[in-house]
């Protein structure tokens, strides 16, 4: 069994800043990329920010200059840092991650999603 639980969603007002993470646990070889999606009401799920195991990063054009991607190996655990927010930063947030394990190969796994609400 494979879990990633995220944590760090609320409300902030607009300029504020949020960090989320995003830890995965149970039987696992190996982690390729990791990133985030975003979902808002009304409207299709897009990819926010993406790392690779080796540290390569890409976001959506909307974030880039404002949120960072990072991951800790070690801890099986994603980040998000996410500065000068706006209000069309508000959505749900979901972590996911390309995970090797023995019996069932390569695939991705999700989180639960985290609401982001940015409004004053």
């Amino acid at each position: 069994q494979v879990q990633l639980v995220e944590s760090g969603g609320g409300l902030v007002q607009p300029g504020g800043s949020l960090s989320l993470s995003c830890a995965a646990s149970g039987s696992i070889f190996s982690i390729n990329a990791m990133g985030w999606y975003r979902q808002a009401p009304g409207k299709q799920r897009e990819l926010v920010a993406r790392i690779t195991s080796e540290g390569s990063t890409n976001y959506a054009d909307s974030v880039k200059g404002r949120f960072t991607i990072s991951r800790d190996n070690a801890k099986k655990t994603g980040y998000l840092q996410m500065n000068s927010l706006k209000p069309d930063d508000t959505a749900v947030y979901y972590c996911y991650a390309h995970i090797l394990r023995a019996l069932s190969g390569w695939r991705d796994y999700w989180g639960q999603g985290t609401q982001v609400t940015v409004s004053s």
